[in-house]
């Protein structure tokens, strides 16, 4: 299919239409507009086509989303992991959450089947590889993954959420109202706690909380430090 001739304000097409022209165009206005002005109508006035041209390559704005995670993880590189198989594994799981936390569209995929499949099947191995060392079996391991990955999407999908909401608010959250009128007879912990919760909430302890889950999931599983290739 040749495209049409660029219209005034979109950028000029010269090569085929394809898949990759498209993610191309899509890391332009995602980096230059922003998350929230990448739409399949205005990423086709960027090719220069019809918005019909464009679904004949890409199906919908969701499908597009995971193309662009697939292209920024093809090229990334991967950074050596520890030896021992417990670090190893607390590693690839940071590592899982540091990447994902790199998009800024990333509450709309996250709960995707196709996710990780396309952005870090190596760090999917990775921890698989790491929780087998550690001693599980590989039955087991998968276990293990799954209960990671469910609790990062879970802290990713709370921070990109929380930051959203709060960036326009000019009011205190519902929350902190509801707090400042409890009774400390009937919610002792809660008043003790209201007017430190949301600093201590909004702290980062993906880590302390891997370092638990981890322990949970390997309990006293021997390692096989001499497995890893």
């Amino acid at each position: 299919m040749k495209p049409r001739k660029g219209r005034r304000g979109g950028a000029r097409q010269s090569a085929p239409l394809s898949q990759e022209t498209i993610v191309t165009a899509a890391l332009h206005i995602l980096d230059h507009e922003g998350p929230q002005r990448l739409s399949m109508r205005r990423l086709a006035k960027e090719l220069s086509i019809t918005p019909m041209a464009l679904y004949h390559h890409v199906r919908d704005r969701h499908e597009l989303l995971l193309l662009l995670v697939a292209s920024r993880s093809r090229d990334r590189a991967r950074p050596a992991l520890p030896d021992d198989p417990r670090e190893r594994l607390l590693a690839a799981a940071e590592l899982l959450h540091d990447t994902l936390a790199e998009y800024p569209f990333l509450s709309e995929i996250l709960a995707s089947p196709d996710l990780l499949a396309m952005s870090a099947l190596w760090i999917m191995e990775a921890l698989l590889d790491a929780a087998v060392e550690c001693g599980l079996t590989l039955e087991e391991a998968a276990q293990a993954h799954h209960a990671i990955w469910h609790f990062t999407v879970g802290v990713l999908l709370i921070r990109t959420t929380s930051r959203r909401h709060h960036a326009g608010l000019t009011r205190p959250t519902q929350r902190e109202q509801v707090f400042a009128t409890l009774s400390p007879d009937a919610f002792p912990r809660l008043t003790s706690l209201a007017g430190r919760w949301s600093s201590l909430t909004a702290r980062n302890t993906h880590r302390e909380a891997l370092e638990d889950i981890v322990e949970g999931l390997l309990g006293e599983h021997p390692t096989h430090p001499g497995e890893h290739a």
